[in-house]
């Protein structure tokens, strides 16, 4: 079975796959069709005991009574930014925190989901990995993530009878690729019609670069790839990301180039690229970065940085963000520039760091007390 359980007694059913309820359900003698009703019942009715299952047999709901559960972790505070962007603090099974941060445009709702609490990585310009790591969050921790948000949308906004979430990507607090075994069977719920129905193109997992890993993804869950490259030379990239000494940038690119080819039709690999004032954000840097990545199907995604406190890195300026750009757009590349959303409740790229209470931006949140949650 996957997921960890919450207690020696039961297990928290939240992250269990269709292929875990089947397996589950015949092993204890009961019909493997009951395994498409309970992920129902869980997650489009959003129920929170199994008592509430009505066209399910007692039997059958007194024995997953007993042997589980369908706990979330607690939602400690919300955050809301003037430009509509909500950061929700969650406290983990581990009593740690961690965050999750939905961002509304006019055609989608994306919600970035942290798959641990902290991050081991180190890289210098991320707040996140200032922390330090703690724990992965188990699939039920990351499933519980959508839940959440759905339920807390539908409740501020009723009038919209359509799901407000329709884009998930995996660039909220940790590494993903650092803990597949719980990623992996979240992805699996979140992308199944028996659970969140969220289609492979706008599902996305983000990685710093741990290229063993890439291939496993490959394997198991077709997603869409993006990975925080942030420099076009091994020697920027070592200071910037420590991880690079590892897993160099060649490495990563042919690792990449292997996932986009695996598919009938090469997946584009997003890349991201923080600009930092002074450091990787020259015009030399982006012809670099051209000539890196040829041959790769990408789209480019350039991140102004985002201040955070006791970071030493600056922003650069919005011209120079657009010779950038411009620089590659004239190498045929596809460039967006990330707009910043949330900047001012600490929900930015890289701002993501679990500790609101510590940080001297505090007072320009404007705290919602969740009753329903």
């Amino acid at each position: 079975m996957i997921d960890a359980s919450l207690s020696l007694e039961k297990t928290n059913f939240l992250g269990y796959t269709e292929k875990d309820w089947i397996q589950l359900l015949d092993g204890q003698g009961y019909k493997k069709f009951h395994a498409g009703q309970i992920m129902k019942w869980i997650h489009h009715r959003f129920i929170s005991d199994f008592s509430e299952m009505s066209d399910i047999g007692k039997n059958l709901r007194d024995h997953l009574s007993m042997t589980g559960n369908l706990k979330e972790p607690r939602v400690k505070e919300e955050f809301v930014s003037t430009d509509g962007t909500r950061k929700w603090l969650i406290e983990s099974f581990s009593g740690k925190l961690f965050e999750l941060v939905y961002i509304p445009e006019k055609s989608r709702g994306t919600l970035c989901v942290s798959s641990q609490v902290g991050c081991a990585l180190k890289c210098d310009f991320c707040s996140t990995g200032k922390l330090g790591f703690s724990n992965n969050l188990t699939a039920a921790e990351i499933v519980a993530q959508i839940r959440i948000a759905i339920r807390r949308l539908a409740e501020i906004f009723p009038e919209n009878k359509k799901r407000s979430v329709s884009n998930i990507v995996f660039m909220g607090m940790g590494e993903p690729l650092l803990n597949l075994p719980n990623v992996l069977p979240a992805l699996d719920v979140i992308r199944s019609d028996l659970g969140y129905g969220i289609s492979k193109r706008r599902v996305t997992v983000s990685t710093s670069g741990i290229v063993p890993a890439i291939s496993v993804l490959a394997e198991k869950a077709d997603v869409s790839l993006a990975i925080s490259l942030h420099a076009p030379n091994d020697r920027l990239r070592d200071r910037l990301i420590p991880l690079n000494k590892k897993y160099p940038i060649s490495l990563l690119l042919d690792a990449c180039r292997a996932y986009s080819e695996k598919f009938s039709h090469k997946k584009e690999i997003f890349v991201e690229y923080t600009l930092l004032e002074g450091v990787n954000d020259g015009y030399e840097h982006a012809k670099e970065l051209a000539s890196i990545l040829k041959g790769l199907s990408c789209k480019i995604n350039l991140i102004p940085f985002n201040p955070f406190v006791g970071s030493s890195f600056k922003q650069p300026s919005v011209g120079r963000v657009s010779e950038f750009r411009s620089a590659l757009v004239a190498n045929g590349y596809s460039v967006t520039v990330r707009t910043t959303r949330g900047n001012d409740i600490a929900a930015a790229c890289g701002q993501l760091a679990g500790l609101v209470h510590q940080t001297n931006r505090h007072s320009k949140y404007r705290e919602i007390k969740l009753t329903n949650i």
